[in-house]
């Protein structure tokens, strides 16, 4: 009997085995097929044109600078006249490096694509997400936790398979930039923060690469191409007239913009087709710069190329403006040819260029003590207490017991915008938008809990609430939970903590560690 089984198992395995080997052999056939049917396919049509040409298919030269698909496939721009063969072929011997694959990096990147662009390198080190996909136009649904630079990609391969893509997973670094910009003709920043925008527009100057920059934001955005023509090693060291080159980001802003007045699209919203209107611009201005010659640039006419900082407002009319900008500055450090320039190559590589500090990015983290924060549970906790008790049916003590519920239930301020407010709010929060409260001025003095003359705040401060009870805690929130730090800082500048009588803090990691830690069902978004 076991050696009846044993003889069962030994043909099973033998029938798997050459199951296995069939399917293999199937599938090798399969390919095979293809292959030849593929082969006859580019035979046939090798023939057709020839035949079309008058030549016979034993010349291998190839008469013609591109290859039939290209002309099939980019023949309806080589037919414009500022575009030409001429055109086409520098679009196919340039090198593109998008900075971003994001809102603007996604529909540049598709169009220079689409377009010819002989190499398109992209630089970024996020991954998809969810939130992503309503404007960064590359992703897929299925691409989510995949990096943005493969997803993108993949995406580009099926609409354009001629073009070399080189990937770039990881996040733009001082000591790497000089190193990835030198491969490349021109480069495209579709970054969101200040600190990015420097390095580009810096690592641009010291490498010779022009660049072309462009940022959105709600419903506006704006665009401009720096740092063209851009400087060569030449004219780096001569004292050639300033006025050849554009400018750089250091020329037009010298000075970067306060850190607590940056908003970023997670927090103040994007349209994607305002995002999506700017990262075209930006794939045409890269397709002018790249085709234009340098008599072009240096002519009056129509399609020479000048400093120009172009805006749009989605919601105005018209809703295109332009601003010619001024040439190089002569003291930039960056781009000066005068003894001015402090940043260089050495600087970058080194690390010694701190571009975060320079643009005054602190961590939120660090604005508030400890003891002026509470987490998303430990205040979930106070305040179910307290509303219990609050709610409890009067016992003996009857309106005393509810009061003293009362004052010890927090105050919960939520300083997001109305817009964000009326999608989803915690009960009992009162809302009063951070830009209310940071456009307010400061009161001359302090207020003091025993003053008999209190401070007159402004319209928005809810008196009614916050002195009808002045020891109730303050607990500020927002989304998550930095914009909460700064409001809690102007908030005790104004004297709303009565010199320390009262507790003003905020919720730590806003309403996206109370819908991580209490309430799961609080909208993501």
């Amino acid at each position: 009997m076991k050696n009846l089984e044993k003889s069962r198992e030994l043909l099973q395995q033998q029938i798997a085995t050459a199951e296995a080997q069939l399917a293999q052999l199937k599938a090798q056939l399969e390919q095979t097929e293809r292959q030849i049917a593929a082969e006859n396919a580019v035979s046939s049509r090798v023939k057709e044109d020839n035949k079309r040409d008058g030549e016979r298919t034993r010349f291998p030269v190839r008469k013609y600078p591109l290859e039939q698909d290209e002309y099939r496939r980019y023949g309806r721009q080589m037919i414009v006249e500022q575009m030409g063969i001429e055109g086409q072929l520098k679009l196919r011997g340039s090198s593109v490096l998008i900075v971003g694959a994001g809102g603007l990096g996604c529909p540049a990147a598709l169009y220079l694509a689409g377009a010819g662009v002989g190499t398109i390198g992209i630089v970024d080190g996020d991954t998809v997400e969810v939130s992503n996909l309503h404007r960064q136009v590359l992703h897929r649904t299925r691409n989510v936790g995949k990096y943005k630079v493969d997803s993108a990609i993949e995406y580009l391969k099926e609409l354009n398979p001629h073009p070399t893509y080189i990937p770039h997973r990881s996040h733009l670094t001082a000591p790497s930039a000089p190193s990835i910009f030198a491969s490349y003709d021109l480069i495209l920043d579709c970054t969101d923060n200040p600190a990015t925008r420097y390095l580009i527009s810096d690592t641009a100057v010291l490498t010779h690469k022009p660049l072309v920059s462009a940022s959105a934001l709600r419903t506006e955005g704006q665009l401009m191409v720096l740092n063209y023509p851009s400087q060569t090693p030449e004219t780096d060291s001569s004292s050639s007239d300033r006025t050849t080159s554009g400018p750089c980001y250091r020329c037009i802003f010298p000075i970067p913009p306060p850190a607590n007045s940056i908003t970023s699209c997670a927090d103040g919203g994007i349209l994607g087709p305002v995002v999506g209107v700017m990262g075209v611009l930006q794939a045409l201005e890269a397709i002018r710069v790249l085709t234009h010659t340098q008599q072009q640039t240096n002519s009056n006419s129509s399609n020479s190329i000048v400093p120009t900082l172009h805006l749009f407002s989605a919601y105005s009319s018209p809703p295109f403006r332009s601003i010619r900008l001024r040439p190089r500055r002569k003291d930039c450090v960056a781009c000066s040819t005068t003894g001015a320039r402090t940043i260089t190559l050495e600087s970058l590589k080194s690390g010694s260029m701190d571009y975060v500090l320079f643009c005054g990015g602190v961590g939120a983290g660090n604005m508030l003590g400890g003891d002026e924060r509470v987490g998303a549970g430990e205040f979930w906790g106070r305040y179910r207490e307290a509303l219990t008790r609050a709610e409890t049916e009067k016992d003996g003590k009857g309106d005393e017991h509810e009061k003293d519920g009362e004052q010890q239930q927090p105050i919960l301020v939520d300083v997001r915008e109305a817009v964000q407010y009326n999608m989803a709010a915690l009960r009992g929060s009162v809302n009063i938008p951070m830009s209310q409260i940071l456009a307010s001025p400061l009161p001359s003095a302090m207020a003091d809990a025993s003053s008999s003359n209190p401070l007159k705040f402004p319209s928005w401060y809810p008196s009614a609430l916050l002195d009808a009870a002045p020891t109730r805690p303050i607990h500020v929130v927002c989304r998550l939970g930095n914009d909460s730090q700064v409001v809690v800082r102007r908030l005790k500048e104004m004297g709303v903590d009565r010199g320390g009588s009262r507790w003003v803090g905020d919720i730590k990691g806003g309403l996206r560690a109370w819908r991580e830690e209490v309430e799961p069902e609080f909208p993501d978004y």
